[in-house]
């Protein structure tokens, strides 16, 4: 099956839909499919609002729509809801071809967050950008949950999983002049990550910030005993994570948290809140989650952390890249053939550094 992915969120963003989209279409090539992105540097963009780093597409449906014939594809995905989710959408309606969608962010939260717009404004928009889609592809059950309440339709489980090569436990060496117990967060550094409730704990040892981001200097001017090491990747991120005792997850907002899974892969037990994300990815003997977030960090101490990387054993992306295909609504279509005899390429980017 031919695939075609359309996306807002694309290199060199680094978070956890980039990193989910990149992965499975790699996997799902493996499986035979033929997959392709659509994303914002095949158009003119302008920095998103309060994040510059996120480009969004200008006026993009003349050429999305000349993108998605090119590459004739048997099935469609709408991955995010700005500016070329909204044109996909509007393609794929004016033709009658069926396309499904997926609840990657918590954008009303977001929003409200950010510019204090009530949830209830805009879960009404996103309930209808999704509203024709043939699947609505949701990490957790949750989620699933909560989204059918609030009068969302046609929902499909689309898991996730972790890359268990790359990730693995080792040396905790990297970091030797910082007092441990050494408890890490990893992630954007954004309001939405509720990283105060992390950094404004008393805890003992230090605690170990991995990421770049809007809030970058605001927190470190906030907390100077915490360690910054900002954005890493490869092998380098791995040691950070490694480098840990415990993972910190403040967030109150993620559909899955991706980072999760990659702490327990490293041998990290995790320390949350009890909200969705967590309550669907940990289990008691890997994660401790608790309203008193302090009080989860110092019990999180006590878990093994060879129980945490044999529970990331059992979330792989090939599974995820299975799902994602199955949920996918494939059409039969007669595409006229271009008058150059041309089609667009499959665009398959490797993975992230």
């Amino acid at each position: 099956m031919r695939i075609l992915i359309v996306t807002d969120a694309w290199y060199p963003q680094v978070n956890g839909v980039v990193r989910t989209l990149d992965t499975v279409a790699s996997e799902a090539a493996k499986l035979g499919h033929v997959v392709g992105f659509v994303t914002p540097d095949r158009f003119r963009t302008v920095p998103m609002p309060t994040y510059p780093e996120i480009r969004l597409a200008i006026a993009p449906r003349r050429r999305l729509g000349r993108l998605i014939e090119s590459f004739r594809p048997d099935g469609i995905h709408i991955a995010t809801e700005g500016p070329l989710g909204w044109a996909a959408r509007k393609w794929c309606l004016k033709r009658g071809l069926p396309f499904t969608t997926a609840y990657h962010t918590r954008f009303p939260e977001y929003v409200k967050a950010r510019f204090g717009v009530p949830l209830s404004l805009t879960f009404r928009l996103v309930r209808h950008f999704h509203a024709p889609s043939r699947g609505l592809m949701v990490a957790t059950r949750s989620l699933h949950q909560e989204l059918h309440g609030r009068g969302f339709t046609n929902l499909r489980p689309w898991s996730r999983g972790v890359d268990l090569d790359r990730f693995t436990p080792g040396p905790k060496d990297l970091l030797p002049h910082l007092p441990r117990p050494i408890f890490t967060y990893v992630g954007r550094l954004a309001v939405e990550k509720n990283i105060d409730a992390f950094l404004s704990l008393d805890l003992p040892g230090s605690k170990l910030v991995v990421g770049d981001g809007p809030e970058m200097a605001r927190l470190k001017a906030a907390y100077p005993q915490a360690h910054f090491a900002g954005a890493r990747h490869g092998e380098d991120l791995v040691a950070h994570f490694r480098a840990g005792d415990v993972f910190v997850f403040p967030s109150l907002t993620d559909t899955f948290g991706l980072v999760m899974l990659e702490a327990l892969a490293c041998g990290l037990p995790v320390a949350a809140f009890p909200v969705h994300g967590p309550l669907d990815v940990l289990a008691p003997h890997v994660g401790v989650m608790d309203q008193d977030l302090g009080a989860a960090c110092r019990q999180a101490l006590t878990l093994d952390p060879d129980a945490c990387r044999r529970y990331a054993l059992g979330f792989t992306w090939a599974a995820t890249a299975a799902q994602f295909a199955h949920n996918t609504a494939p059409f039969r279509q007669d595409w006229p053939a271009r008058k150059d005899g041309r089609t667009l390429e499959p665009v398959l980017i490797p993975h992230l550094p």
